[in-house]
């Protein structure tokens, strides 16, 4: 029998990630700006970007956030409002949530490094490439060159209001390929958080490599971050996706799902929007309560252009959203992701987590991540920079 081909190692450099746009000279007289209950996000020696002296390069820190699971081409079609079948003309953007993820962290000044497989194709040397120009580290990815699969593929509609509906093609794609033998075990150990979602399971030899790096994570004490992020046409039925989803739920120390996906989960709807709404302490959804476990950290469950509602052990509330022109929701709730991901690798979970004003600083933050990637056409394009989005959140009311 003729031995298997070794799968092709993707060994980029890794290049240096900007994460400060402070001033690098003493005699800057551009005054740091004014952000509010944000002020702790900043470097101490901020300034604005605007400094004729230009911004200033950091060592990236030791401990990345690595990103687990699919990256993918979307096309997206170049109008509103239309079926596949009458859309003029597509346009091609690189997709999959981790991936999504893993830029917007670095975008904003952090270490990230993306762990996954794609097609030895044109498209899959595009996408790596993509993750090396946008700062993350591509170390972990492989090129699918024994089984031949190719870069998976998706179609996807926005209607008039900017919401999405999708159509796939991946039977099987590289990223469902990925084997547990091909994992860098030495970058997962090293991580300050594994973020994951739920594709990745639905199929093998995928989901024995998805669950491997859960474990060799958890054993060596990184943070283990969960987003679903449903997608139920992948799925053989919904009761598989459920089944799946809901199968490594309690391993998470952070989760965030959406409304539809509390609904999806616990069979029923979710009525915690009109209840927290309220000044009672005694109308808690059960349904989301549901969702808790005694080991999770802190539950997320996002409401769109409304903003995100939190649970922890201690407290719980609702963060608003921030108002924006929104043209397109591809990556908003991955920015959100991000956004919040980079402020946990970057001050420590704890720490957020010591009291409710922190978390609630945090989450306007990731809300104005997710806002902010609405306002342009496709996910990793619209990703904001730190200064975009501090700039969104100044004088914004955190106990609204």
């Amino acid at each position: 029998m003729a031995q298997e081909a070794a799968p092709t190692l993707i060994t980029t450099l890794r290049p240096h990630v900007i994460t400060s746009a402070s001033c690098t000279k003493d005699r800057c007289q551009v005054p740091p700006l004014e952000y509010g209950a944000l002020s702790h996000l900043l470097p101490a020696d901020h300034h604005s970007t605007s400094c004729k002296y230009g911004p200033r390069r950091r060592a990236a820190p030791a401990d990345p956030v690595v990103c687990f699971g699919e990256m993918l081409i979307d096309f997206v079609p170049t109008i509103c409002d239309v079926s596949l079948a009458n859309a003029p003309s597509f346009k091609k953007a690189a997709g999959g949530a981790p991936a999504n993820v893993a830029v917007c962290i670095a975008r904003l000044g952090g270490h990230s490094a993306f762990v996954g497989k794609v097609g030895d194709d044109e498209f899959g040397h595009m996408l790596v490439d993509l993750l090396h120009e946008n700062g993350v580290d591509n170390s972990g990815v492989v090129f699918d060159a024994p089984s031949g699969a190719r870069t998976g593929l998706s179609f996807v509609t926005l209607r008039a209001d900017g919401e999405r509906e999708f159509m796939f093609f991946r039977n099987p794609s590289a990223d469902m390929m990925l084997r547990e033998s091909e994992l860098d075990m030495g970058l997962i150990r090293r991580a300050s958080v594994l973020h994951y979602g739920s594709i990745s399971l639905i199929g093998e030899p995928c989901k024995s490599a998805h669950l491997a790096a859960m474990r060799v994570a958890k054993e060596a004490g990184v943070l283990l971050s969960y987003d679903p992020n449903l997608r139920l046409p992948l799925w053989e039925s919904a009761e598989a996706a459920r089944n799946g989803i809901l199968s490594i739920w309690k391993e998470a120390d952070i989760i965030k799902v959406s409304e539809e996906e509390v609904e999806f989960l616990t069979n029923g709807r979710d009525n915690s929007s009109t209840e927290l709404g309220s000044n009672s302490n005694h109308h808690v959804d059960q349904r989301v309560l549901k969702l808790m476990h005694a080991n999770l950290k802190l539950l997320l469950v996002t409401e769109g252009k409304d903003g995100c509602r939190y649970y922890t052990q201690s407290f719980k509330g609702r963060v608003k959203g921030l108002k924006v022109t929104s043209v397109d929701t591809t990556g908003a709730g991955d920015a959100f992701v991000g956004g919040l991901i980079w402020q946990v690798a970057k001050e420590g979970l704890s720490l957020i987590l010591q009291n409710e004003g922190r978390l609630r600083s945090a989450l306007l933050f990731a809300n104005a991540c997710g806002a902010l990637t609405t306002t342009e056409r496709g996910a990793i394009p619209a990703l904001p920079s730190k200064e975009a989005v501090l700039e969104l959140v100044a004088g914004a009311d955190l106990n609204s």
